[in-house]
Formats: structure tokens, sequence, C-alpha cells
């Protein structure tokens, strides 16, 4: 269940911004021949309705059902007492709800046109009983994938994210600055409180306490101590958008070096070739519902490369006079002729 504060901004997420978004869903689902689109979103998996019209659950799930004429609308597992918050909260047309929403779903699209082309993002992903449930409502309709087209549409960040994702990343790095204390729960709960008060959506904190005895970010259960050098990575969700940042608490200067060379090795992305140097590295993006999702990186090489002009994360392990560093931060491609950068400086003076 999401903690932080979600409420609609029609500043940072005015109504043109979704008007823009569901005016190039539906010229792709013109011509793929899509009679509606479906996106599924539980606190997992919120990405693809939240980029739509804004709609992110604490809890349960939802389908978001895109006609191709007319305006979206949600199918919820949520109770009607929180109608109102939804409506409050997002830009939908109508909001339906029934705890089997894949077949209320599947129900409402079959009564308009009984056969008609159902695109559904990321079919394979969608848990069974939906899944079951949206054939059982709509026995006759024709069910795609519409996972390449809605990530092809995802692919470039639009003005409104980049700010979005710049204001998430302010939040996640004041966190880190405020981590502070006698223990490591203690900079946790500094770092998560000061995210909280900043207007975090969510904030998840994980540790590598000892980087001499094992680099991997882990959830701190109970106390633990730390090393002579440790990372902390926060996870920061801030109106729909997500960032990760990584800070290695060690020598200011080692620390600027590792951020110096982070930001050598992402400009040539898409390409890899700026992570020779790299122990290990990872970038992540979102492609259709999760939001930050494996795109590409030295343990699995290029499953699905970011395009010019995405938003990503990015982190990596590296050797700098003779620490290993965790470095990470969230990062903008250019266009094809230009090079990518961090949204924001990860090192900390």
């Amino acid at each position: 269940m999401r903690r932080g504060l979600i409420a609609r901004s029609l500043v940072e997420l005015p109504d043109a911004v979704f008007d823009a978004r569901l005016d190039r869903v539906r010229a792709a689902m013109r011509d793929a021949k899509l009679d509606a689109l479906v996106v599924y979103t539980n606190n997992t998996r919120p990405a693809g309705v939240s980029w739509l019209v804004g709609f992110v659950p604490y809890w349960s799930e939802a389908l978001l059902v895109v006609p191709r004429e007319g305006a979206p609308y949600l199918v919820a597992a949520l109770t009607f007492r929180v109608k109102t918050w939804i409506e409050r909260v997002s830009r939908i047309g109508e909001v339906l709800h029934n705890p089997r929403v894949g077949l209320k779903a599947a129900q409402q699209i079959a009564s308009v046109q009984k056969s008609a082309t159902v695109g559904v993002v990321d079919f394979d992903g969608l848990p069974t009983g939906i899944a079951d449930d949206i054939h059982e409502g709509g026995p006759t309709l024709v069910l795609n994938e519409a996972g390449p087209l809605f990530a092809g549409l995802r692919a470039k960040a639009d003005p409104a994210e980049i700010a979005l994702a710049g204001k998430a990343a302010a939040i996640a790095h004041q966190a880190l600055a405020q981590a502070s204390g006698g223990t490591l729960n203690a900079m946790i709960a500094r770092a998560e409180r000061q995210a909280r008060l900043d207007g975090a959506e969510e904030i998840y904190v994980a540790a590598a306490p000892d980087l001499a005895r094992d680099l991997r970010f882990m959830r701190i259960e109970g106390e633990a101590a730390w090393g002579k050098s440790f990372a902390l990575r926060v996870t920061v969700a801030y109106k729909g958008t997500w960032v990760r940042l990584v800070r290695t608490f060690c020598d200011a200067g080692i620390a600027a070096k590792a951020a110096a060379r982070l930001a050598q090795a992402v400009a040539p992305l898409p390409s890899d070739r700026g992570f020779a140097g790299f122990t290990s590295w990872l970038v992540e993006g979102c492609r259709t519902t999760q939001p930050l999702e494996p795109l590409m990186g030295s343990r699995f090489g290029a499953a699905n490369p970011p395009q010019s002009g995405a938003f990503v994360s990015v982190q990596g392990v590296l050797a700098v006079d003779g620490t290993t560093v965790l470095v990470g931060a969230p990062v903008l491609l250019g266009a094809p002729s230009e090079a990518a950068s961090l949204v924001i400086d990860p090192s900390y003076h």
C-alpha cells in the first residue's frame, strides 16, 4: 500500500498534457485498427494508467479503458466510497466499480461493439484471473497485445514528464542529503521523512551496509552495522514519475570522481560504450506499466535499449582510487546527435 500524498496538480499536469497524450494514443489505435485500449494498474504497476489519466492507486487494482471515441473510463476494484477521490485526482470520464474488473471492463466494451478489437497493454503480464474474466465478459472480443504500441508512445519523455522527473530527483537528492544519525535506521528514517515533507508520492530506501563485504542493496530489517563505506539508494515517485538516486558514503573527493565518471558513461546512451570501466551497470525506465523496468545492463545486454529523448535511471558500480563506489542518478537522453545527461548531480559536497 502506498503511504505518500496523492494529489493532482493542474499546474504540473494540466488537462492539455493528458489531452495530447490521449490524442497520440488514439492516432496509434486508429493505425492499428483498435476499437479500445485496456491498461492494467495496481500499486506496483501504476505507470501506464498514471501517464494517461493521472490515477495512481493506493492499493487494489483497476483497468483503464480508452475507447477510440469518447472519454476513457476506469473499472476499479475499489469500493464506491472512493469514487469522488478518484475523480478528484485524475482525468477520467467515468469510474465503474466491480470486484471483477476484467469482467466489467469486457462487458462494457462489448455493450458498445460486441466483436470489438481490443489492445491490452502487457497482456502477458496481466493477472490470470483478470485475463480469464475479460474472456468471460466479452467472449467475442478480439484481444491483441498492445505493449509494443504503448511502449513506442512512451519512449520519448514529454516536457511535463521531464519537469516531474526533475522535481522527483530534487526530492531524492534532498532526502539523501538529510540522511544522518547514529544508526543506519536513523539515517533511513530521516531520508524518508524529508521526502514525505517534500511531497513524495512514495519513497523506498534500500541500503548496502558494508561495501567491503556485499554490494547488494537490501531493505534493512532491525539494526544493521555499517562498514567504512556504505551506500543508500532512494526510489522516489512524484506525480506518477519515478526516479532512483544512489549515494555512497565515503570520501567526498572519491564520490565526486564517481559522479563525474557516471556523467561520462551515460553521455553515449543508448550505446553502452561509456560503461567499459564499470564493474556492473543497469539502465531502468518505463515502457508500459512498470515504473522502473530493466532496459539494458551488464548482466543482460541491450534487452530494450531506450530511445532518444527517453527518461531513465542509471546505476553502476566502479572502483575509484581503490575504493568501490555505488553511484546512480536519473538521466535524460538527448536527440540522436546529442549526449545524454544526468538530471541531477549524485555527489554530495
